[in-house]
């Protein structure tokens, strides 16, 4: 069993920033992905960042790209992200996900609002 808890998010005004962070704890062995997706009031979940446990390398949403961070501890099992030059359009409920050959799982989920 695998369980993301995540921590962070919260409100902030337009152009600020917030931090992600989404410890997991449980049986799991590489490879695996870690990432984040969002879920916005009427709209469909959003896959925003992932990050791979073998070689590290990073996906972005082009919504995001060269705005957000995704990042990893050394022992692969936190993975955080760093949301800069946040806009109003970024508020959703920010899930963490880590997706591995035995299945999906996911955090229970934080608020990010952005608004002035």
């Amino acid at each position: 069993q695998v369980r993301l808890v995540e921590s962070g998010g919260g409100s902030v005004q337009p152009g600020g920033s917030l931090r992600l962070s989404c410890i997991a704890s449980g049986s799991f062995f590489s490879p695996y992905d870690m990432g984040w997706y969002r879920h916005a009031p009427g709209k469909q979940r959003e896959l925003v960042a992932t990050i791979s446990s073998v070689s590290g390398r990073t996906y972005y949403a082009e919504s995001v790209q060269g705005r957000f961070t995704i990042s990893r501890d050394s022992a692969k099992t936190t993975v955080s992200l760093r949301m800069n030059s946040l806009k109003p359009e970024d508020t959703a409920v920010y899930y963490c996900n880590l997706n591995h050959w035995t299945g999906d799982y996911w955090g229970q989920g934080t608020q990010v609002t952005v608004s002035s």
